[in-house]
């Protein structure tokens, strides 16, 4: 969907917003999933910010459309647009991964308003949100579910079961976006296990792809979920290609193998902030 300049800048600050609420979620526990939260907080401040049809109010509301991050270590980002859309106080961020937390490392919908799948084990919350599609489609709910996977995530069997399953049963109002962030644990995806092109494999498996070159831009993400919609018949995915850590100093986490989960020093958190405030005052 074409966005105005104002939806632009709105969502590019929301997503700056989101990042800094990342960052003082790892300050305050000293660690944590950097990387693959930081490269999805685009892809949060479009979904939280412009298409998901959502109500803080009401976090349970029949007719909503769901979202499940199968890749549940970039929880932070969930909750950090969560936080800022009103399901709970911004200052609870803080508790992230705490005894007693409602926030805990990985998603999980029995503790946090607005999560709406439990999430940890790589390929299952694909598994799980297509089974939320299919039992919302036969209830005649006419809403999306959207699942978030990372690109490490292609490698697990289950996934291409999913892929199967999806289109076999016309889940047409499902759209999953692979975060490509290039890497995973264990180091570059492309040397733990290659993954070929993934648009195209979606596509034999009788899906509508499309590889967002750019899946850090706000304007770019949008337009491809516009366009993936032009279609009614087939499933959807969306590759974004992103830089893992994005917002972060280089010298710290930005586009480093080693950011998966490490530590973050109140120094390096606070450097990080300073950072993002000043990108989002220069944002027009």
């Amino acid at each position: 969907m074409m966005l105005t300049k104002d939806e632009a800048r709105n969502l590019k600050r929301f997503a700056a917003d989101i990042r800094i609420q990342c960052m003082e979620q790892f300050k305050a526990v000293g660690v944590g999933h950097v990387g693959g939260s930081m490269s999805v907080c685009d892809l949060m401040a479009c979904l939280y910010g412009k298409l998901m049809r959502i109500d803080p109010a009401e976090p349970r509301m029949e007719r909503r459309d769901r979202i499940v991050v199968s890749k549940g270590h970039a929880g932070p980002a969930m909750y950090a647009a969560l936080a800022l859309k009103g399901f709970f106080e911004v200052e609870e961020l803080k508790t992230l991964n705490r005894l007693g937390t409602r926030l805990p490392s990985h998603t999980d919908r029995r503790r946090t308003p607005g999560v709406d799948m439990t999430t940890g084990s790589l390929g299952q919350g694909f598994s799980s949100g297509l089974g939320i599609a299919y039992a919302c489609k036969l209830k005649g709910i006419d809403n999306y579910t959207y699942i978030i996977l990372g690109d490490g995530e292609l490698g697990e069997g289950q996934v291409w079961e999913c892929a199967l399953f999806a289109a076999a049963k016309g889940l047409s109002r499902v759209m999953v976006f692979v975060d490509a962030n290039g890497y995973q644990l264990d180091g570059a995806t492309d040397e733990v296990l290659p993954l070929g092109d993934v648009r195209r494999k979606f596509e034999e498996f009788g899906w509508e792809a499309l590889d967002v070159k750019d899946g850090n831009d706000v304007e770019a993400i949008c337009g491809a979920v516009e366009m993936a919609k032009q279609d009614t018949a087939r499933p959807k995915l969306l590759v974004l290609h992103t830089v893992k850590g994005l917002g972060c100093p280089a010298a710290f986490a930005a586009g480093l193998p080693t950011n998966h989960n490490m530590p973050v020093s109140a120094e390096a958190a606070d450097r990080a902030i300073a950072l993002l405030l000043q990108e989002k005052e220069a944002i027009l």
